[in-house]
């Protein structure tokens, strides 16, 4: 399919005919490469140029056409909704299909002659074809979906280490030492004869001694013990990951039909 311009607008995939008239009404078209995107255009004021669809929009409009499931029929709510879309009148009764019998929209149906939908002409002339896009080869790919499961690095949490201060009761036994008064008695000699009559025969007198003693004295001092630090170690442990995977299988249609060969 392509604008009034020329320039292409995507693949035709699929031609919608009216229920009442059996006319091409609607095409689905699907552009883009890498995220595909299918919208249907009307069909009423399309023409055919030999290997493609004019159509009077440019690709924004068609690019911002309402999604349709491309389920094989439209509602009377979708149709009424695309039409307003593009502009057009949109009638229940009838097809506003601008392709009538026996031109652009007949040689699309005579292309189709056995009804499988696809353009036999094509089909006669290509080795494959894929039905969801461009023709292929006589092989087909069968491809299916693989896990491959790495590892990324996140911060699982945090440790720290935190400092604090505690009062505890701590007893030590200290042994001090005090003096005492203790009287002593000498009888007198000959030894102590001299100190004994030094003085007056009859007097008063006082002698004095000093007492002393050891008492306990209390000091705090912060004294080192030990260094403390945080450090990580690394331990692996196994894990085990389930998802699903799609994979491709291939099965051949009316293999019955073929003719057998004798196995030998």
């Amino acid at each position: 399919m392509v604008d009034p311009a020329g320039d292409k607008l995507g693949t035709i995939d699929a031609i919608y005919l009216d229920d009442e008239t059996g006319q091409p009404e609607w095409a689905t078209v699907t552009s883009g490469m890498f995220i595909a995107k299918t919208a249907f255009v009307p069909l009423a004021q399309a023409q055919d140029t030999g290997d493609s669809v004019q159509v009077p929009y440019d690709k924004d409009q068609i690019k911002g056409a309402p999604i349709m499931e491309a389920d094989g029929q439209l509602s009377q709510d979708d149709e009424a909704e695309l039409y307003r879309h593009y502009g057009l009148d949109y009638s229940e009764r009838r097809s506003d299909s601008g392709l009538p019998a026996g031109t652009a929209a007949q040689g699309i149906d005579d292309r189709d002659r056995d009804g499988d939908g696809v353009d036999d002409d094509v089909q006669d002339t290509a080795v494959g074809r894929d039905t969801s896009g461009p023709t292929t080869d006589d092989a087909m790919t069968r491809s299916e979906e693989e896990l491959h499961v790495g590892t990324e690095t996140r911060e699982r949490g945090r440790a720290r280490l935190r400092k604090h201060v505690v009062t505890e009761q701590q007893t030590v036994t200290v042994p001090v030492q005090r003096e005492e008064v203790r009287v002593e008695r000498e009888p007198i000699t000959d030894a102590n004869l001299d100190d004994a009559t030094s003085g007056p025969d009859i007097s008063e007198e006082e002698h004095e001694v000093t007492l002393r003693e050891e008492e306990v004295v209390v000091e705090k001092r912060a004294v080192p013990k030990e260094r403390v630090r945080l450090d990580t170690e690394t331990v692996t442990e196994e894990r085990q990951v389930s998802e699903e995977v799609r994979k491709e299988q291939i099965q051949v249609d009316g293999q019955d039909q073929l003719p057998r060969q004798d196995q030998r």
